[in-house]
C-alpha cells in the first residue's frame, strides 16, 4: 500500500481553518462491499495502532504530565467505547474529541493551554469501489510553549501519521474479508 504526502484537501472541512502547522496523507483502498464508512473509519483509526506508537505515547504522557499538559490516559473499556462511538460533535475517544462530522469526514482534536490541534479523517470514493483516505492534522500554538513542544514531536508525528494510515486501511481489510 502506498502511503503519500498531499496538499490539506480543500474538500476538509479543516481547509477553512487558519493553522500554524499542517500536514496530510492519504492512501488508497479496495471498498467492495460498500461498508466503510467514516464511522467505520474512525473505529478502525482507534482500533489499529502499531504497538510501536503506544509506547511512544506512554513516553510522552510520562513527560509533559509534569508541565500540567493533558495526556491521552489508556482508553479503559476501549472496546465498549468503540462499539459504542456515533462519532457525534463532543464524544470523545481517549484525549481525541470530536470537533465536526459530515458524511465523509470527521475531525477530532484537543485544545490545551500550549496548543490546540484537530485531525480529520477524510474518505473519498473513487471509481471501481476504490476510495481515498487522507488524514489530516493542523496545529495552532497559544505560546511559545506550544512551539517548543512541538519542535521534537514534529518529526515523530511525520512517522506516526503514515503508520497510522497503513494501519487503519489494513485494520478494514482484515474487517472486510
Amino acid at each position: 500500500m502506498k502511503v503519500e504526502k498531499c496538499s490539506l484537501p480543500k474538500a476538509s472541512l479543516l481547509s477553512k481553518n487558519k493553522f500554524d502547522y499542517s500536514d496530510s496523507f492519504k492512501a488508497e483502498f479496495t471498498d467492495k462491499e460498500d461498508t466503510t464508512d467514516i464511522i467505520v473509519m474512525t473505529k478502525a483509526f482507534f482500533s489499529a495502532s502499531p504497538g510501536w506508537i503506544g509506547k511512544l505515547f506512554v513516553l510522552r504522557n510520562k513527560m509533559v504530565s509534569v508541565f500540567g499538559l493533558k495526556t491521552g490516559n489508556k482508553i479503559k473499556g476501549k472496546e465498549d467505547v468503540l462499539q459504542n462511538f456515533k462519532g457525534e460533535i463532543g464524544e470523545q475517544i481517549g484525549i481525541f474529541k470530536v470537533f465536526n462530522k459530515s458524511d465523509n469526514e470527521i475531525i477530532l482534536g484537543e485544545d490545551d493551554s500550549h496548543l490546540n490541534f484537530r485531525v480529520s479523517l477524510l474518505l473519498e470514493p473513487k471509481e471501481d469501489s476504490r476510495k481515498n483516505l487522507t488524514i489530516s492534522t493542523i496545529v495552532n500554538f497559544n505560546n511559545w510553549f506550544g512551539k517548543l513542544y512541538f519542535l521534537p514531536v514534529k518529526p515523530f508525528h511525520k512517522l506516526i501519521v503514515p503508520a497510522m494510515l497503513k494501519s487503519t486501511i489494513k485494520g478494514l481489510i482484515v474487517q472486510n474479508q
